[in-house]
C-alpha cells in the first residue's frame, strides 16, 4: 500500500567532504557547478537522492558521476545532517553529509554530469564555496581532527608503504600542529600496529628511510584484548 502526505515536505540531499593528503599538505576535493544555482561556484560533490535510495549508496553514486572517484570500500563515513530552511535558494533541502579518505595519488579526478570542473583544494586556502559548504568542511575537519587522535582512520590517507616522517607530516597536516619527533615516532611504535618491512625507500633525494606498513589484522587483536588508540 502506498501512503501519500496532504504536506509539503524537505527535499534530501547528500554531499560529500573528501580529503585527501598531498605531501604534507591537506586537501578537500571541490567541483564547480554548472547549473543554477550558483552556477561557475565551487562546491562539494552531492546531490539529491533518489526514492527507494540510501544516503550512504547516495553519496558514493554522486561522488563518482560528479569526480570519477569510486569508493566500493574505502572509508567512507556520515558526518552530520544540516537542514537550516535558507540553505538552498531552490527550496527547503535538508542534507545527509559524509566525509570520505582517499590515497590521492591513487584516484584521478575527473568532472562530469552538471559538474563542470573537479579539483583539489588546500584546506588552508579553499576558496568561496556555495550554499553552506564552507560550514560542512568545518565540522567535517573538526571531526577528522578528533576522530585520528582516537582511530587509526589516517592511515587510509598514507600508501600502503609509507616512512614515520611521513605518518608524522599526516598528523600534524591533520591537527594543524607541529609534534615532537622523538615522542610521536616513540608512542607509534610502542602501540605495535606498525609492521616494519625491513625495507627503505627508494630514489629519494634525502637519506633513505625506513618503510612500515599498518597491521589492520594486529589493531583488531589489540582493541580485541582492550587496546585504545590515542595520539
Amino acid at each position: 500500500m502506498t501512503a501519500t502526505y496532504e504536506y509539503p515536505r524537505p527535499a534530501l540531499t547528500v554531499d560529500c567532504v573528501v580529503f585527501g593528503l598531498d605531501d604534507d599538505d591537506l586537501k578537500v576535493l571541490l567541483i564547480q557547478r554548472d547549473l543554477a544555482p550558483f552556477a561557475g561556484k565551487w562546491a562539494l560533490p552531492g546531490g539529491f537522492v533518489n526514492v527507494g535510495e540510501d544516503p550512504e549508496a547516495a553519496a558514493r553514486r554522486e561522488l563518482e558521476e560528479e569526480t570519477g572517484i569510486a569508493l566500493p570500500k574505502l572509508f567512507l563515513e556520515q558526518l552530520y545532517t544540516f537542514g537550516a530552511p535558507g540553505r538552498d535558494p531552490r527550496e527547503h533541502v535538508v542534507s545527509v553529509a559524509h566525509y570520505a579518505l582517499v590515497k590521492l595519488s591513487d584516484h584521478r579526478v575527473k568532472a562530469a554530469t552538471d559538474a563542470r570542473d573537479a579539483a583539489w583544494f588546500s584546506v588552508s586556502d579553499l576558496p568561496a564555496l556555495a550554499f553552506d559548504h564552507d560550514h560542512i568542511v568545518e565540522v567535517a575537519l573538526a571531526r577528522l581532527k578528533g576522530k585520528v587522535r582516537y582511530q587509526p582512520i589516517g592511515f587510509e590517507l598514507l600508501p600502503p608503504k609509507f616512512t614515520l616522517r611521513q605518518l608524522q607530516q599526516l598528523y600534524e597536516a591533520v591537527l594543524e600542529a607541529p609534534l615532537d619527533k622523538r615522542n610521536f615516532r616513540k608512542k607509534v611504535l610502542a602501540m605495535g600496529m606498525l609492521e616494519d618491512l625491513d625495507e627503505i625507500e627508494q630514489d629519494v633525494a634525502h637519506r633513505a628511510a625506513r618503510l612500515y606498513r599498518f597491521d589492520k589484522q594486529k589493531y583488531k587483536e589489540l582493541t580485541k584484548a582492550g587496546f585504545n588508540f590515542e595520539l
